[in-house]
């Protein structure tokens, strides 16, 4: 085959060159007579499922600490559909009816699999999450190992899908890339992919199918392709585009604009590793994994000594923004006992919760947090509230911000009040986000859950996958908002979706007015340098066309050549 190029989504700002080595996730199962022992069957049973939950907790284990915490998050939810009650009852009838325990289990989770796809919203897109589960039982049944423990040195996983687990467990010292037919850039595997800094290109389609295994190819995770049968120049190209050296001072635009490049992380460790990347500071700070994979949460002198820890990776000239608690939607706490929800993206999460359910939880974090921002050793501290709707949310953030202050005050301990903001990721707190300014001192916009909720469209539903566009003209014109509106406030306005860690898209969001990009750590010395190359005059052009734009590939065109002046 000679050269081609594939185009999909690139995943991971990185490029990488071997040979396709396709992922077979099948696996064969021996014949069922429907005779079998029931109480054989369902020792088998219960051994393979202690022997999948160790695997997972360890698998957790792991991942948090190679990865970070959020992403190790996602085997909190697959050992809870481990013990799904539904689902073991099935199990359970099945077995004692004489079916051998792997046909069981696989008929049980089809069932399962198959009630979530019917679903709405939340619960539709967990079905990926119930068939890796279902796959590790049934290896552990049959005795099959992962599909991954054969993948050759230098390969490029090739796929239909990978789920996160599969991704999770690819080495990245071997393995030079990743290319599947479908998925997103913000899926969970995805998300993994471009921690673990592996090359990867996701969503390429059905053309992907007709790469043969042994072909040689380039997965150019910058530019978004897959190039088959690559020459010389087409590699060297690549791997001139993938040397970035950190640049660790802050950085302005060709014209003089100063830009904020900071880090989403999830952990103080990631905050380390973010500085060394030349983050300036953190524009996330995932605060979940402090109150994850434990039976309760963790108490003020725990919290505050981990923000602490981020803040002493960066300099005094730089700021760590910490998110409180959000949880809720796809982010359960098994210890919170919240009641589950048809759709809970549109329910009880974020600030809702610390608000309604949980105000004694939500005070000891900002009683934490007060205290860390006393702190004087590396960068300052500010907090950020998620999923806020209206201003009686801030108000009563702020309220009880007050009364928290002044309960330390009451108990001799040291604290400050730091900067307060908003997350923006609701049409309506865009449309208020001048009045959500006058109260707060940023705003920061979350592109993946503002995509999915201007849409209506969640980002892993592969039936609407395409709708989930940070580029569609109507998030467009819900960012723009926002920054006007912000900057009318006197706010300043960052950015720390996956949309911000894109430097294609960087002249856009220079353009539209934001003052901050974070971004993951690996993607930071890439941003940082694009950031030199924009002339904010320029971008400022290119954002107005991009806001009078009526589709998606009209933005599209605009980005590939800014300057066609039929646009």
């Amino acid at each position: 085959m000679s050269e081609d190029r594939l185009d999909g989504i690139g995943v991971t700002p990185m490029n990488g060159v071997g040979s396709v080595w396709w992922f077979d996730a099948g696996i064969d199962l021996p014949s069922d007579t429907g005779d079998r022992d029931p109480g054989e069957e369902r020792e088998r049973y219960e051994a393979a499922r202690s022997t999948v939950d160790a695997a997972l907790a360890q698998e957790r284990k792991t991942v948090a600490e190679r990865i970070g915490e959020e992403e190790a998050a996602v085997f909190d939810a697959h050992r809870q559909f481990l013990t799904d009650p539904e689902i073991e009852d099935e199990i359970e009838a099945r077995i004692a009816e004489g079916t051998a325990a792997e046909h069981a289990v696989n008929e049980a989770y089809a069932a399962g699999i198959e009630r979530l796809e019917d679903m709405e919203g939340m619960m539709a897109e967990r079905a990926d999450d119930l068939r890796d589960v279902r796959d590790r039982l049934l290896r552990a049944l049959v005795g099959e190992q992962d599909d991954g423990e054969s993948i050759p040195d230098d390969a490029v996983v090739t796929a239909e899908r990978l789920t996160p687990s599969e991704t999770a467990g690819l080495d990245p010292e071997r393995i030079a890339g990743i290319a599947t037919v479908t998925g997103g850039a913000t899926a969970h595997a995805a998300i993994i992919a471009r921690s673990m800094g592996l090359p990867a290109v996701v969503g390429i389609g059905e053309e992907l199918s007709a790469v043969e295994a042994g072909t040689r190819v380039l997965v150019d995770g910058d530019s978004g392709a897959v190039v088959v049968d690559p020459d010389r120049g087409a590699v060297e190209r690549a791997k001139a585009r993938e040397t970035v050296p950190p640049i660790i001072d802050r950085v302005e635009t060709a014209d003089g604009t100063g830009i904020e490049v900071a880090a989403n992380v999830g952990s103080a460790a990631e905050a380390e590793a973010a500085a060394a990347q030349g983050a300036d500071g953190v524009g996330l700070f995932r605060t979940e994994f402090l109150f994850q994979d434990r039976p309760a949460p963790p108490d003020e002198d725990e919290q505050r000594a981990a923000y602490e820890s981020a803040m002493a990776s960066f300099d005094p000239a730089d700021r760590v923004i910490v998110r409180t608690l959000d949880v809720g939607g796809d982010k359960p706490i098994p210890y919170l006992d919240l009641d589950p929800e048809e759709n809970g993206f549109m329910g009880a999460r974020g600030i809702r919760l610390s608000l309604q359910e949980h105000a004694d939880l939500f005070e000891t974090q900002l009683s934490a947090l007060l205290r860390a921002a006393a702190s004087d050793e590396g960068a300052s501290l500010a907090v950020m509230v998620p999923m806020v709707t209206t201003a009686e949310e801030v108000e009563a953030t702020l309220d009880t911000v007050e009364a928290v202050a002044a309960d330390l005050s009451d108990r001799g301990v040291a604290h400050d009040r730091p900067e307060i903001g908003v997350m923006v990721e609701t049409p309506a707190a865009a449309d208020i986000a001048d009045v959500l300014a006058d109260r707060v001192d940023f705003l920061s916009i979350g592109t993946n859950d503002l995509a999915g909720y201007v849409m209506a469209a969640r980002r892993d539903a592969e039936r609407v996958t395409a709708l989930h566009d940070p580029l569609h003209p109507g998030v467009v014109r819900a960012i723009d908002r926002t920054v006007r509106l912000g900057h009318a406030g006197d706010a300043w306005v960052g950015m720390c979706g996956e949309m911000a860690g894109d430097p294609r898209l960087t002249p856009l969001l220079l353009g539209l007015g934001l003052d901050e990009l974070s971004a993951s750590a690996v993607s930071i010395p890439r941003l940082k340098r694009r950031v030199r190359e924009v002339d904010t005059r320029e971008a400022r052009d290119l954002a107005g066309r991009a806001i009078d734009a009526g589709t998606l590939a009209e933005v599209e065109k605009l980005l590939d050549d800014p300057s066609d002046p039929t646009d």
